[in-house]
């Protein structure tokens, strides 16, 4: 007998716990800031033992149905995403996405740069340039690519807008890039970001506020195809 309550309380006959948790749950609001009720208490109301209860908490949890906070308890559906948490958005994303992202995202800023940028925004964006062509490596390069639409994110003079971006591109260099783009020199000098990034800067110099969000808006269309055709080759390479 000693040994039969020994085990309920170690978890061993949960079953019936986890049928009667999930029909708790589904009696409750599906909204993530929904708290359940501390264990001793959903143990009286399920009559079940602590340790059934937390093997059934265990199981729903990794299904997705619950989330624990450490200190404020455990919550019903899926743990929201925490914004400003890059490992998390990095793992819960694709390189797809963070395309679409960034053509929603980035010619906007390339507009409000166009009216906004000042004399030195012009020429930090300039002088990426340049040592985006003198490059050596595609780390190099990928460096000053980098920091080149920082400088417009920056020329926009949006404090919002620029934390934004930062965001967006710790994601984006957060997700595997890499392995769709593997080979160590760096572009040829007829690379087509090259252009495109002189008519971003051509348009935001001349206070062109469509042409800016259009130029850049082409530049990442492009972007968006060559990695589209990155993946494809890597895709057949490993058949």
């Amino acid at each position: 007998m000693d040994q039969q309550v020994k085990g309920r309380e170690g978890g061993a006959d949960y079953h019936a716990a986890l049928t009667q948790l999930r029909a708790f749950i589904a009696q409750q609001d599906a909204d993530s800031d929904t708290r359940l009720p501390p264990e001793r208490e959903l143990c009286e109301n399920l009559g079940v033992s602590r340790g059934e209860l937390r093997k059934a908490l265990a199981i729903l949890e990794s299904e997705g149905q619950l989330w624990r906070h450490v200190g404020r308890g455990t919550f019903i559906g899926q743990r929201p995403i925490d914004e400003s948490d890059v490992g998390t958005l990095s793992s819960r994303t694709n390189p797809s996405e963070v395309m679409r992202a960034r053509l929603l995202i980035e010619p906007a800023i390339a507009r409000e740069a166009a009216m906004n940028a000042r004399a030195s925004d012009i020429e930090d964006m300039r002088i990426c340039l340049r040592q985006s062509r003198e490059a050596e490596t595609w780390r190099r390069y990928e460096n000053c690519d980098n920091r080149f639409h920082r400088s417009v994110a920056q020329a926009a003079g949006n404090t919002l807008l620029i934390g934004l971006f930062d965001t967006l591109n710790a994601v984006r260099r957060a997700v595997v890039w890499g392995r769709l783009r593997a080979d160590a020199k760096a572009p040829s000098p007829s690379h087509h970001s090259f252009r495109e990034h002189e008519e971003i800067v051509q348009a935001i110099e001349s206070r062109d506020v469509e042409g800016a969000g259009r130029a850049m808006r082409q530049h990442l269309e492009s972007v968006e195809r060559k990695l589209l055709e990155r993946a494809a080759i890597s895709g057949e390479d490993d058949r």
